[in-house]
């Protein structure tokens, strides 16, 4: 019993890093999109999802050889995730073409929340009460981040949220997917239906091109690493972390993008910024090390 709880907690810490890594390579978009010349709005989404679905089939084709195999043993869990990838590719890019990106932000802050509701109702998962008091930091460190730059005056801002409330709802809904599967569904191919529909959804909206070879290699970069492989990644966490802590550990990718600008391109972030994320990362340590305890406090 003890060699198997030793066990479940490496896999645990190894799966926290992951996420980790997820959130510090999507965190990448803002330094990336940065160096475009030409290429804008639903086009940047296209050439990103459509290079992310490459990504994935190259790897099941190439280093796996199993491609056709894959998808068609997805089930439809894996439809379902890889309907939910596209509605998050794509609703951020439809939010931020009608609204502020803090407004869309502030709207995907609820993501945890409603991530620990569905897993207590679909998962008959009990959410420990520092849980939801980390989910309760978390999104007030969100909305002081973004406070400051949030706009409610014109109708157009409602739309734009409105759409914006697609992307944590499709993210809560694909994770507790994720973890329904479990172990007995390999989801990786979910990534691939993912991008393919939300290239498919934004072509028509793209067209006609204005895409650079400049801009071309830039947006290879988004699809592969900014895009596939962290989503990749994520998929395999998931089998090792609950619901809530998966929804509560992406939402470093917010309080890493800002650093990663600050870094690449001089832009100093906000005083708000700055306290807004000390305190989601203040949730996220206290969720992990508290959960860190209960697990050792059961050996």
């Amino acid at each position: 019993m003890s060699a198997m709880h030793t066990d479940h907690m490496m896999q645990r810490r190894w799966a926290i890093v992951l996420m980790v890594m997820c959130t510090l390579l999507w965190s990448m978009a803002g330094i990336v999109t940065r160096q475009l010349e030409s290429t804008q709005g639903f086009e940047v989404t296209f050439w990103r999802s459509l290079f992310a679905a490459l990504f994935v089939a190259a790897y099941l084709g190439l280093v796996r050889r199993n491609l056709w195999t894959s998808v068609r043993q997805s089930s439809w869990s894996g439809f379902l995730s890889g309907a939910m990838w596209a509605v998050m590719f794509t609703c951020f890019m439809l939010a931020l073409t009608r609204t502020t990106v803090a407004n869309t932000l502030i709207v995907m802050s609820i993501a945890p929340l409603l991530t620990a509701l569905l897993a207590a109702f679909f998962l008959h998962q009990r959410i420990a009460l520092t849980t939801w008091v980390a989910i309760s930091l978390a999104m007030l460190g969100m909305v002081w981040m973004f406070a400051d730059a949030f706009e409610a005056h014109e109708s157009r801002h409602w739309i734009g949220m409105m759409i914006g409330l697609g992307v944590p709802v499709a993210a809560a809904i694909n994770v507790i997917t994720l973890k329904k599967a479990g172990h007995n569904i390999d989801l990786i191919p979910a990534v691939l239906i993912g991008g393919v529909l939300s290239a498919l959804a934004t072509l028509s909206f793209a067209w006609p091109f204005q895409v650079s070879w400049h801009d071309l290699g830039w947006l290879a970069l988004l699809g592969f690493c900014q895009l596939a492989l962290p989503c990749m990644l994520m998929v395999i966490a998931a089998r090792h972390l609950s619901a809530p802590e998966v929804s509560l550990l992406s939402l470093l990718e917010v309080l890493l993008g800002p650093l990663w600008v600050w870094w690449g391109a001089g832009e100093r972030p906000a005083q708000a910024t700055l306290w807004g994320g000390s305190i989601v990362l203040a949730a996220l340590l206290l969720n992990e090390c508290i959960s860190v305890r209960r697990q050792q406090a059961l050996k």
